[in-house]
């Protein structure tokens, strides 16, 4: 579609709208270049006369059919790539749990924003000299970046990013306006803090066995994993990464001065895209590169994303200077956020009252009677909570339970799984929670990895988790476990009555995510092997 207006005297625009359905951005060289030939044909006083192109879209559709379809002993190319994905993005995450300002909507209103930035020409040097010294490619080191930045950012060692393929794998389609780009889902392992080089060989190995497969359509990859849907997020991804190669489209006319410019129209289809371009000198020397980053503006603010972009701008810069160092000790803190940390590092005893149950014991405190849980049409106020999770904790206390152990935590959501949580943490232990809903499978595995002093579950789920005899379980609900409780004080728990001190760095718990080969994968801190308490009144 296109319109012509009249801005001024002399002065006119074109705007042309080119759906994504019929036009990728390799389509806008031959489309301005037809745009240039149709005027100077006008200006001639002639209609264009138009060389005809050795294929037409329709043929290259044929050809895709025929490529997928054709079958070698059996199997077509589309069900030998399918294979592919299917094994590689099994037990995929649902989502990246990056941290977002805003709640994720039930419903994406694909409203966005765009943030603009450059990376100088010596950045952009140094990244092409690893990149080459590694034998990969800048975009696969730039998917390193990200990647690195994104597990450092609490998205965990998982990382699937999408990115597109041109798809114009044949010199006669170069002249064709149409949509030749497919989607592949490139899956990074962080996993294990490796060094940026380790990195770039686990990219490499990836993304080169991924463009092997590149022909499938992502709908279709989509349509046999069956992901589970949202109206909230993409499926398979949700963060897009491209760096542009394709030619820069120019529009020059004669006996006008013209300009071609491409606009943002406000929209965000993915949480975030991150794209590049390379900019070359004369001399075909690295010049920087332009970037831009469009966000969803439903989850993230201006200044996250520019902070962001600023993150990615350090750790690249470190790792590029020491590409043998762990990706978990790369710079991403700007000089005034190291020292807002050395600061309060040095404050002692003020950060031990950062304390989660220090901080909830407050909150108890100035706010009695304020509501604090609801489940249901049940009600229960932060001092209830806090005397009943009191409670829990004495007892646990009282059985050597203390920081640098860990406490699984299989209950349903209820008022007693918040109480069992927060009185783990009154200890100073961390907590491991256990869906009783997992396979027994599966739960062995983590009991097993986790390796808890206790679990803490109730009656209805005590044989399918407590099937180990040396384990010690405590069941909530029990008669006997109601009447232990009931003698324990109501106040808060001391240091002095803590195996150690509570302390800010003792670990909080351990989560376990899907897991990309099928088992489980533990986020958090490794529990050291203690001895099983012996269970008191």
């Amino acid at each position: 579609m296109w319109s012509f207006f009249e801005v001024g005297t002399g002065n006119f625009v074109l705007v042309l709208l080119l759906h994504h359905i019929i036009g990728d951005g390799w389509s806008l060289t031959p489309l301005t270049k037809d745009l240039r030939e149709a005027y100077l044909s006008r200006l001639q006083g002639e209609a264009p006369q138009w060389t005809d192109l050795l294929v037409q879209y329709a043929d290259y559709a044929y050809w895709q059919q025929e490529l997928l379809e054709n079958k070698a002993d059996g199997k077509s190319l589309a069900d030998a790539q399918l294979d592919y994905w299917v094994e590689t993005l099994a037990d995929l995450p649902e989502h990246l749990a990056i941290p977002t300002d805003y709640p994720r909507p039930l419903a994406s209103s694909y409203q966005g924003k765009t943030y603009h930035f450059t990376m100088d020409a010596k950045i952009h040097h140094q990244l092409l000299q690893i990149s080459a010294q590694n034998g990969v490619s800048l975009f696969m080191t730039l998917q390193a970046g990200l990647a690195a930045l994104l597990t450092r950012l609490g998205a965990g060692t998982d990382i699937p990013l999408g990115s597109p393929v041109a798809g114009r794998n044949d010199d006669a389609l170069t002249d064709l306006v149409g949509l030749f780009i497919n989607t592949l889902v490139l899956r990074t392992d962080t996993s294990g803090d490796p060094s940026f080089n380790e990195l770039l060989d686990r990219v490499k190995k990836v993304n080169m066995n991924a463009y092997e497969n590149q022909e499938l359509p992502f709908e279709r990859l989509v349509e046999v994993l069956n992901p589970a849907r949202s109206r909230s997020k993409h499926p398979l991804f949700q963060i897009m990464l491209a760096l542009q190669n394709t030619p820069k489209p120019k529009l020059e006319l004669p006996e006008l001065k013209s300009d071609l410019s491409i606009y943002s129209v406000g929209s965000a289809k993915f949480d975030f895209t991150l794209e590049f371009r390379e900019h070359l000198t004369a001399s075909g020397e690295a010049g920087g590169l332009h970037g831009f980053l469009e966000y969803s503006t439903d989850l993230f603010k201006e200044e996250t994303i520019i902070s962001m972009v600023n993150r990615l701008i350090r750790l690249l810069t470190s790792a590029v200077m020491n590409p043998d160092q762990p990706i978990g000790q790369l710079e991403i803190l700007e000089q005034k956020e190291k020292q807002k940390l050395l600061m309060h590092g040095n404050m002692g005893e003020t950060i031990a009252e950062a304390c989660l149950p220090s901080q909830f014991e407050k909150q108890a405190v100035l706010a009695p009677k304020n509501i604090a849980l609801t489940f249901g049409n049940e009600q229960m106020t932060y001092q209830s909570l806090n005397e009943r999770a009191n409670q829990l904790a004495h007892l646990l206390i009282k059985n050597g339970v203390g920081p640098e152990q860990f406490v699984a935590l299989a209950l349903p959501r209820s008022f007693e799984m918040v109480i069992g949580l927060l009185g783990i943490l009154k200890t100073g232990a961390g907590y491991v929670p256990l869906d009783p809903n997992y396979p027994s499978e599966r739960i062995a595995f983590m009991v097993e990895d986790a390796k808890p002093v206790l679990v803490i579950t109730n009656e209805d789920f005590m044989d399918k988790i407590t099937d180990s005899d040396s384990i010690p379980s405590l069941i909530l609900d029990a008669k006997e476990t109601n009447e232990k409780l009931s003698r324990q004080k109501n106040i808060n728990p001391t240091d002095a009555e803590r195996t150690q001190p509570l302390k800010p760095l003792h670990p909080a718990y351990i989560i376990y995510t899907s897991g990309s080969t099928g088992l489980p994968k533990r986020c958090g801190y490794s529990p050291s092997k203690r001895e099983s308490p012996a269970w008191v009144d």
